[in-house]
């Protein structure tokens, strides 16, 4: 049957809808990222004193985003069956388990334990990832930028509540540095939960009366949704390898853990800040152009991490290269939201997102290598073939468009 036959809102009643939504899904991603700061700013830190072998020090935000990536097909089944509110909650419990399991790995001086939290938090990523999807499924076409941006615009707040629950709390439980810290990560879950007991997104109907639309290898080969899969993957794999590997290269090369955590707080600062004015660029100038954009930071922050190591070279390029990601990644995600039907939704956006993660993964092993045995620069390299290919893709699609559109 036609997606045609789901029952959708008007299109202003719908945007009323997506503005009220957007603003509880902010608020609900700046305390939900909060967590994954925490996590960030942390886990390679706990994880050079747990661990049997230096080299295996970020394992656990490996074991973090392998569990994110195998978590985006199921968080989009719940969302499909159960709705997004009761599929979000689901992800508020793991979230309340992840600061719970760490603070009890850092008790007990047990690597795995550490882990199995790690474990935890990628369900929780998974669920609040899809803040920005939800904030999209009633907005029409001009508003669905906004929406993703004006949600992505929490993480401002995300990256100075959880630096600075980290730089107050590390040292509260002598002598478990960051035991309350996990306790606190819990606290920032409930609140989180709580406020998203006001989102109201109308659940979906019965799969028998819209039905499940195309095949997703069919939407899937569409060439935009290619060049948005490929963009999404190099911005978020890039940015996430010099995101995780940043705090412990930062101690690596004399930095203290504060100045980590600072400069963790002025890249997440970075990531969400342009939010405020992305779907504006992209409603203006097009998204093909504000995509390339944000890939070109990227390029540029990975020179300025290659150009030394002082204090202000870690910091310039992590918070560059967010905002690099923040372009270049709202623009992706709006490329997605463009090639699927209403009934199509949440298949293709869980698809988009394994694809997303498993890149992460992948990014994210391999940086804990690269830093123990070639160092900081060599997780720079890897930048450039992959924005470069990226860039290139996004090149021909603008051109293959301007070519049919002529």
């Amino acid at each position: 049957m036609s997606a045609l036959a789901e029952p959708v809102l008007d299109a202003a009643a719908g945007d009323r809808l997506a503005r009220r939504n957007a603003i509880v899904l902010g608020a609900a991603q700046a305390l939900a990222g909060g967590n994954n700061s925490v996590l960030v700013a942390t886990c390679g830190i706990v994880g050079s004193m747990l661990a049997p072998d230096k080299g295996l020090a970020l394992l656990p935000i490996s074991v973090f985003v392998i569990s994110m990536w195998l978590s985006t097909l199921p968080m989009g089944w719940l969302a499909r069956n159960l709705g997004r509110r009761a599929a979000f909650q689901i992800g508020t419990v793991s979230g309340v388990l992840t600061g719970l399991v760490f603070c009890t790995a850092v008790l007990q001086g047990s690597f795995l334990i550490f882990c199995a939290g790690a474990v935890f938090g990628g369900f929780y990523g998974a669920g609040h990832h899809a803040y920005r999807f939800a904030a999209a499924d009633t907005a029409s076409d001009a508003l669905r930028p906004k929406a993703i941006s004006w949600v992505l615009a929490g993480g401002i707040l995300a990256g100075v509540i959880g630096p600075q629950l980290v730089i107050f709390t590390k040292d509260l439980w002598v002598p478990y540095l960051f035991a309350a810290t996990y306790l606190g990560q819990s606290v920032l879950a409930l609140a989180a939960g709580a406020v998203l007991m006001a989102l109201n997104i109308p659940k979906p109907p019965p799969r028998k009366a819209v039905g499940d639309g195309r095949p997703l290898i069919e939407i899937i080969r569409q060439p935009r949704f290619i060049i948005a899969v490929v963009c999404g993957v190099a911005s978020y794999s890039m940015m996430n390898m010099m995101m995780t590997s940043a705090p412990l290269a930062m101690v690596m090369c004399n930095h203290s853990v504060t100045e980590a955590a600072l400069g963790i707080q002025w890249h997440i600062f970075g990531m969400y800040a342009p939010s405020f004015i992305t779907g504006t660029l992209i409603n203006r100038y097009g998204v093909e152009r504000v995509t390339a954009l944000g890939l070109m930071l990227i390029f540029v922050s990975a020179l300025i991490g290659m150009a030394g190591i002082t204090l202000w070279h870690f910091w310039s390029a992590i918070a560059l290269i967010g905002v690099g990601w923040n372009f270049a990644f709202i623009g992706a995600t709006t490329l997605v939201t463009q090639c699927y039907r209403p009934n199509e939704r949440n298949k293709v956006q869980a698809f988009n997102d394994f694809l997303i993660f498993g890149s992460m993964a992948i990014g994210s092993f391999s940086s804990g290598q690269l830093l123990a045995n070639f160092g900081w620069a060599s997780v720079n390299l890897v930048v450039f073939p992959a924005v470069l290919t990226a860039g290139a893709l996004l090149l021909w699609g603008a051109l293959r468009g301007h070519a049919r559109a002529a």
